[in-house]
């Protein structure tokens, strides 16, 4: 059957193909098209596979209980897989024939026919029994379920053992103890959140001096006060007394404002001497932010934690630039972790279709994008240059097909055996558990554990030694046990 395919994707830079369609007649046919029926099933899960299902999932859930903004027939759907839109949609007209356009779209009305999430999230493996690894055995323990909206993006741990979760949708930020109690942090500031965006409440970190100064650091879509259609990722840090939030203050924001409603990052870590890095996207502007020193779009930020600029960023002093910039080339970096043993700060991004990459944050390189990539263009062909050029960084590893790394940290904890100091990353369009077994700063091997459970958005160390993730839909914390 069909369905037994299908893989849990996150919601991802590419919006609904449904919801900025364009609202012409229909279809340009040519008069050998079939449009009643799928001509070539095989070809249209294929190509739907291939260049949907990274954004779309190949469960399609981002259509199923979801307004389409720019309607639902078949001529709708064609229009907007063969001409694409102005915010992230590829056209794929040169990628696809008619028929196969037809197909797709085709194929897309069959199979949400009569769906709801709830059956999308049935036939997911469950969380119970023993998973077994490579090297260990290992359970799952539910600490928290139904977290705000259903789309939790990042995870911190206070030193009293309580989480600070965010969650992009309710634009909020959640305190949960370790028993799984969910109560909501009141005082933020003003957050933009649209469901068919990547915009919302992203990251969140604790200060390194939480115990002194209570403070807590935050990510996330802010909406510039001249023109609400514009928007920019921003970083902002606060006290939390309680459950309250107050003394908020914006330490960073991205410039320029920009209509995209995708690509903004964000991740945040701190490294060992108090600089917080801030991975900021290109904001689906591949051909004017990335490459270029005037904005922060597509970078990775480097900024003292109460905002000022280091002196020894790179670029600093430089005029006409912006100086907290630390490292460029970056796509969509929605990963962030610091080595356990070098103190580096090592990010995850992900590429097009395909070109995936894990690498290691240094001062001033240059990461590629989108000059040189492992991935292509949507529906096929090459991006820039190839996959090198001198004066740009190689990726420690490189996934294509994607796997949209998302969240990762690497495991210090003896309680698991051989998995010590290995790197762990939460996928979205891979909906696993990806374990890197590392040799200093070499893969040496990986592992898919927890293969089809759903979107993992992030991957925590707890101070009790155990590995925590975070789940989309329903919102989830949860634990991962070993089995002693």
């Amino acid at each position: 059957m069909l369905r037994k395919f299908r893989i849990y994707i996150p919601f991802c830079l590419i919006i609904s193909l449904i919801l900025s369609c364009s609202k012409d007649d229909g279809p340009n046919e040519p008069d050998t098209l079939t449009t009643d029926a799928i001509v070539d099933e095989a070809l249209a899960i294929t190509n739907y596979s291939t260049s949907c299902s990274g954004c779309h999932g190949q469960s399609l859930e981002t259509f199923v209980e979801r307004q389409w903004a720019y309607g639902d027939t078949y001529n709708d759907i064609f229009s907007i897989i063969q001409s694409g839109t102005n915010n992230g949609m590829p056209a794929y007209d040169d990628a696809f024939s008619p028929q196969e356009v037809s197909d797709l779209a085709n194929f897309i009305l069959r199979e949400i026919d009569g769906r709801t999430l709830e059956d999308i999230r049935n036939e997911r493996p469950g969380l119970s029994g023993i998973f077994n690894s490579d090297d260990l055995d290992f359970q799952t323990e539910v600490i928290a379920t139904d977290i705000g909206d259903g789309q939790p993006f990042g995870l911190t741990q206070l030193p009293d053992g309580d989480f600070v979760v965010s969650e992009r949708a309710s634009r909020g930020l959640y305190r949960i103890t370790p028993s799984g109690t969910v109560t909501q942090i009141t005082g933020l500031p003003n957050v933009v959140f649209n469901e068919y965006s990547q915009e919302g409440m992203l990251d969140v970190v604790i200060d390194p001096d939480f115990a002194n100064t209570n403070r807590i650091y935050f990510s996330y879509a802010s909406p510039d006060p001249s023109d609400m259609y514009q928007k920019s990722t921003a970083v902002a840090r606060a006290v939390l007394t309680g459950n309250t939030l107050s003394q908020v203050q914006e330490i960073f924001i991205a410039h320029p404002y920009s209509a995209s409603a995708g690509h903004y990052g964000s991740r945040l870590q701190f490294d060992r001497d108090g600089y917080l890095y801030i991975t900021v996207g290109d904001r689906n502007n591949r051909d004017e932010f990335p490459q270029e020193l005037d904005n922060s779009h597509g970078k990775i930020h480097r900024i003292m934690a109460d905002g000022q600029i280091p002196a020894d960023n790179p670029f600093y002093n430089q005029g006409g630039v912006s100086q907290s910039i630390f490292s460029i080339g970056i796509r969509n970096p929605q990963g962030l972790t610091i080595h356990p043993t070098t103190g580096e700060i090592w990010h995850g991004e992900h590429g097009p279709q395909g070109g995936d990459e894990i690498n290691i944050v240094g001062s001033g390189r240059n990461y590629g994008w989108p000059v040189i990539t492992y991935g292509e263009e949507y529906g096929g062909g090459q991006i820039g240059v190839g996959t090198s050029q001198e004066g740009m960084e190689q990726p420690v590893v490189y996934w294509t097909p994607s796997i949209a790394p998302s969240g990762m940290n690497f495991l210090t904890s003896e309680f698991y055996g051989a998995w010590q100091n290995d790197l762990f990353i939460g996928t979205l369009s891979g909906n696993h558990l990806r374990r890197l077994v590392m040799n200093g700063n070499a893969v040496e091997s990986q592992e898919v554990l927890l293969e089809g459970v759903g979107r993992i958005r992030d991957v925590h160390q707890g101070s009790d030694g155990y590995m925590y993730i975070l789940m989309d839909d329903p919102g989830r914390l949860i634990r991962i046990l070993p089995v002693q």
